[in-house]
């Protein structure tokens, strides 16, 4: 039973990936539910530029956390920047809050976006099958 269900779990995270590489971009088959963003200084942007507007940054960016549309928030550790999951369902939601963040409008900092939503294939987990020998 417990191989069964294993198998059943990888098959649907399979699924998944396969939805995934094989879907358009454009194409939802679950709602979005939230955007992870992932941040990085723009070419050219040094500590000598961004230090004046750090402090703006660090209080607009708590305000978004305490407003519920930052989740999470971590540094990253493999350049300057960071990692922001966000509590919005659209990507331009995302983009026109951290746009509108000092190191965004100086264009010291970009993003990339990504939607996020329930992994649909566990579904396959819900389904009732035959039921188990004895």
């Amino acid at each position: 039973m417990m191989l069964n269900t294993i198998s059943i779990a990888a098959l649907a995270v399979s699924s998944a990936l396969l939805m995934s590489a094989q879907a358009p971009a454009s194409s939802t088959a679950s709602p979005t539910t939230r955007i992870l963003a992932i941040g990085r200084l723009t070419t050219g942007t040094t500590r000598d530029k961004i230090m004046p507007l750090m402090r703006q940054e660090v209080s607009d960016t708590v305000r978004l956390h305490l407003a519920g549309k930052i989740d999470q928030w971590f540094a990253r550790r493999d350049q300057g920047g960071v990692v922001f999951l966000l509590n919005v369902s659209s990507v331009e939601e995302a983009r026109s809050l951290l746009e509108k963040l000092p190191l965004g409008e100086a264009k010291f900092m970009e993003f990339d976006l990504i939607p996020l939503g329930p992994l649909t294939p566990l579904g396959i987990l819900l389904q009732e099958g035959p039921p188990a020998s004895k």
